[in-house]
């Protein structure tokens, strides 16, 4: 029996793991529930489940074997084509169609500085430098390290896991 492709099933739960972030981020934009914190870590459980699906078919297709390797490599690929796709609708969403999402988090900031008791000059010097990091195109390449690092260290963990490797010698 021949060896199942693992970039076939990265691409496909790559594609499956994106349009769920997709959505869900899409809802918290219209919602406004962006703004909360303890929401922005929901899209990385979404990215986890992605990879331990992926990893677990590769396993049923490959005869119930799966190396610690395969699954590292197999997790990190799905994670890339995840990130790249869900990190370019970001992209086109803050960019094209709500242009106001990125000052909204601005005023947010500038908020939670205020919160914090720092001085209206602080908070100045403060917002000029991250509006160096607030651009849709840094947005989208830290978003794609972000998802790629996660990812990589999620596949570590669920290889460790669901690893069967095959018997060296089979009599």
């Amino acid at each position: 029996m021949e060896k199942p492709s693992t970039a076939r099933i990265a691409l496909k739960w790559g594609l499956i793991s994106a349009i769920l972030i997709i959505v869900y981020t899409v809802a918290l934009y219209i919602s406004g529930l962006f703004k909360t914190p303890a929401l922005s870590w929901i899209p990385f459980i979404l990215l986890l489940l992605g990879i331990v699906m992926a990893l677990r078919e590769f396993k049923l297709l490959n005869n119930n074997f799966i190396g610690f390797s395969e699954g590292l490599g197999l997790g990190t690929l799905m994670s890339a084509v995840c990130a790249i796709i869900a990190s370019m609708f970001n992209y086109i969403y803050i960019t094209f169609i709500d242009t106001t999402i990125i000052q909204q988090m601005r005023e947010l900031q500038v908020e939670q500085l205020e919160q914090q008791g720092l001085s209206s000059e602080q908070i100045e010097q403060a917002m000029e430098i991250a509006s160096r990091f607030a651009t849709p195109g840094l947005t989208f390449l830290f978003s794609v390290i972000m998802y790629v690092i996660c990812g990589f260290v999620f596949s570590l963990i669920v290889s460790a896991v669901i690893k069967n490797s095959k018997p060296a010698f089979n009599f």
